[in-house]
């Protein structure tokens, strides 16, 4: 679509939108007045407690019952029906997260790589997105901050920030709650949680989820399930309250996920030239990888140590010490065949212990926060890539290690200029380091060490070791203007980076003559020290938002509109290339290839709202709403300088990013059986997407759509719950993730000798029956 053509349909739905908002606020603002009788939703998006409709930012914010209303069973799911929200399970894995909000995400899982959507559990920063597909359970609320958040939440937030709530435990009462879940695909979950209080003051409490599944497909060759959940976890956690202004909280959590390695979908046959011929799978979500020499396991857990003290009335001082790490094996199948054509067992094994302490301040016409915040992290990533059909055993391995040291100070206050008027200002200073060690060896004799192989070295690509720091200072202003309790109109500038750092996967003999004295790949086949630190290095990318916004809240109405435009520039675009050594014809390794390739413009609206349809419908006592979100994006490369230094900018697009994202939920509830029935149905909407800057129709996604439904039954005390839950009701078939190592004109094989060209594809229907008690 050309870009005239997007803004054209862009200005109409704005126009639609400025239409509808328009008609309806001034109608619902005389039934209600000022008066606002929906429920307020508290948020923490700015690091202190604030009603959503208050906060100068573009907020999602999805309570736990909600959550359970709509049958959400990990927090991917969530993505359906925020607007320009992209989660996905990073392609070969069950629980790595891939995400994106606005067009800014980060889709590599490699340890030098960082995030730009940053993940919050209790407040606390996941430095790594393995183990970062987080099952829905014991959850208070998700938060769900679009934009960059730089100032409060620090680097690598530039696409904005997810915050996973759990649940206090409850001060008075010993709590009880289990629920058991049985679906499609042998589904069986069963989850209990529960507090105790042991005297006025400490109180105990926990919670374990043992969700399993059936695989919706199979692996052909060795006989597993494809698709498969089998996953344990648990949290526990003890609260203390010496005095009514002293709180602290411990809290453990581990996760074990014990699934079967997730086999990819081939999309091509295997070309003429190949050994044996395997044509298409016709299900998708069979397959016939074959690589084994590693079982699949995730395992990740996490401590984390709460205070807080309020000084007075006005000051409170909160400190967040935690320590988290997690092990990841995995055999990711790139070829998908039986043969070693292209295999790569992976280890990944992370580290981190953070600290911020925050000072907040609750006054009559002032209120934020000034904080300090640290980490510590090491992330390891040791993976072979297996080409045993270019030469018997012939093994390309990549080792690196990568230190993080950060330190940031930061601050963030509003002030009422008047009783409708407020401005905040914030921001960040950070210092980042990083240090990294990449070894890049061949191998002969198959697999090596690492995977219990016989291979032995034959040749060292790549024995870097570089250090390499950055600071930044990012900035937040915001202007409010609140003439009522309904209407929030605000501007938002806020700025956000995301560190630097080394190429895992790149070659540092591989390096020419960047510094031009003569020593170089390309004069003498040797470069000099300068030139690998600035092969191998890539520098911090950068975001500055604009964003206009007006929150109303009516009586049974009520909006979120945000039209935002966005500066993107040194943007990281990590990449690998099969490379050909010995000039045969045939790539025999690959290298990495990362680049800040240059600057984007991104453009966007987003518009929520909820509307009350009525009351006493069809009975007494009933009522029927309606919930809504859009999100258009308009994302344009002004610079993409390729390998090869050529700008590319007119044939690329943003990844992982549709042009619109339209959800819409009708929800009933009516009185029955001596409680509430609840009925919900929504449809979601994503717009076509590209797996990678340069678009390839054979793997990229179309425009699709989904329809899940919900009914559920509440006793009146709240003891007893039943609910019957199906998603995806009309089986659609799409992918969200895919690996590419073909040319994209001929499918020609790029790596390997099969073409490898594989999806990875959604859940397909399931239905799911629930039953929950509380005490």
């Amino acid at each position: 679509m050309k870009p005239t053509q997007k803004m054209t349909r862009a200005a109409l739905l704005l126009s639609t939108i400025a239409s509808t908002m328009l008609i309806a606020a001034p109608v619902q603002a005389q039934q209600a007045g000022d008066a606002v009788t929906s429920d307020v939703i508290t948020v923490t998006a700015r690091r202190r407690e604030e009603s959503l409709q208050d906060v100068p930012l573009a907020v999602t914010a999805y309570s736990g019952d909600q959550l359970e209303a709509m049958g959400a069973v990990d927090i991917l799911a969530i993505a359906e029906t925020t607007p320009n929200v992209t989660l996905e399970a990073s392609r070969g894995t069950n629980s790595t997260l891939s995400a994106f909000i606005r067009g800014v995400g980060q889709q590599d899982p490699v340890a030098g790589f960082e995030a730009g959507v940053g993940i919050y559990v209790d407040d606390v920063y996941l430095n790594r997105p393995q183990a970062a597909v987080l099952d829905i359970y014991d959850v208070e609320r998700i938060e769900v901050l679009r934009g960059p958040q730089g100032t409060l939440y620090g680097r690598n937030t530039i696409g904005g920030a997810i915050k996973y709530v759990t649940r206090r435990l409850d001060p008075d009462a010993p709590s009880l709650t289990a629920r058991l879940n049985v679906g499609s695909y042998g589904q069986l979950d069963q989850i209990v949680s529960g507090s105790m209080p042991l005297g006025d003051t400490f109180r105990v409490g926990g919670s374990v989820a043992n969700l399993q599944r059936d695989g919706f497909g199979d692996n052909l060759t060795t006989g597993e399930e494809n698709y498969d959940k089998d996953v344990l976890g648990y949290r526990v956690s003890a609260e203390w309250e010496p005095t009514a202004d002293l709180f602290f909280r411990l809290a453990y959590d581990n996760v074990e996920d014990s699934s079967n390695a997730r086999g990819g979908h081939r999309l091509l046959a295997t070309p003429a030239t190949y050994p044996t011929a395997y044509p298409v799978l016709s299900d998708v979500f069979d397959t016939r990888a074959g690589l084994d020499v590693v079982d699949q396991s995730v395992e990740s857990d996490g401590l984390a140590l709460t205070a807080e003290w309020n000084i007075n009335e006005n000051w409170t001082l909160r400190n967040v010490l935690s320590q988290r790490q997690d092990d990841s094996t995995t055999p990711i199948d790139f070829d998908n065949l039986p043969e070693g054509d292209l295999d790569v067992p992976a280890i990944y094994t992370n580290e981190q212990t953070s600290e911020e302490l925050q000072l907040l301040y609750e006054g009559d016409r002032l209120a934020g926060v000034i904080g300090y915040y640290s980490l510590e992290a090491n992330a390891t990533t040791v993976f072979d890539v297996l080409l045993d059909n270019v030469l018997a055993g012939l093994n390309a391995q990549t080792f690196g290690d990568v230190d993080t040291s950060t330190w940031s100070i930061f601050g963030n206050f509003t002030y009422d200029l008047t009783d409708t008027v407020s401005v905040t200002l914030g921001g960040r200073y950070t210092e980042d380091e990083r240090t990294s060690q990449v070894l890049r060896r061949t191998y002969l004799g198959g697999f090596s060490e690492y995977f219990g192989g016989a291979g032995f070295a034959i040749a060292t690509t790549s024995d870097f070791l570089g250090t390499n720091s950055w600071d930044d200072f990012s900035p937040t202003v915001s202007l409010a203007w609140q003439p009522s309790s309904s209407n929030n109109f605000y501007f938002t500038y806020s700025q956000g980076f995301k560190g630097g750092g080394f190429d895992p996967r790149a070659q540092s003999t591989a390096a020419p003559d960047l510094n031009g004295n003569g020593i170089g790949l390309t004069t003498n086949g040797v470069a000099d020290s300068e030139d690998i630190f600035e092969f191998m290095s890539f520098d911090p990318e950068t975001v500055d938002s604009f964003e206009l916004g007006w929150k109303y809240q009516g009586g049974s109405y009520s909006h979120a509109v945000a039209v935002f435009h966005m500066d993107y520039t040194d943007i990281q675009v990590p990449g690998s290339v099969g490379t050909d050594t010995d000039n045969d014809g045939v790539n025999d390794t690959f290298t990495g290839v990362t680049t800040n390739a240059g600057a984007a413009t991104i453009t966007g609206i987003e518009y929520e709202g909820t509307l009350d349809l009525g009351s006493d419908v069809f009975t007494g006592g009933d009522s029927l709403n309606l919930a809504w979100s859009l999100g258009i994006l308009d994302g344009n490369y002004d610079e993409f300088i390729n390998a090869f230094g050529v700008d590319i900018s007119g044939q690329v697009e943003i990844q992982n990013t549709p042009e619109a994202t339209l959800s819409t939920t009708l929800s009933y509830m009516t009185p029955f059986a001596g409680g509430d029935l609840n009925a919900q149905a929504t449809v979601s909407y994503r717009g076509d997407s590209s797996q990678f800057e340069i678009p390839f129709p054979a793997l990229d996604q179309e425009a699709y759509s989904l329809w899940n439904a919900s009914v559920v039954w509440d006793s009146e005390n709240g003891a007893w719950q039943l609910g019957l839950h199906g998603r995806n009701l009309t089986d659609e078939e799409y992918r969200v993730s895919g690996y590419d190592f073909v040319n994209n004109d001929t499918f020609a094989p790029e790596l390997g000798t099969s073409g490898t060209l594989v999806g990875y594809y959604g859940n397909p229907r399931t239905i799911t029956a629930t039953l929950a008690y509380r005490y």
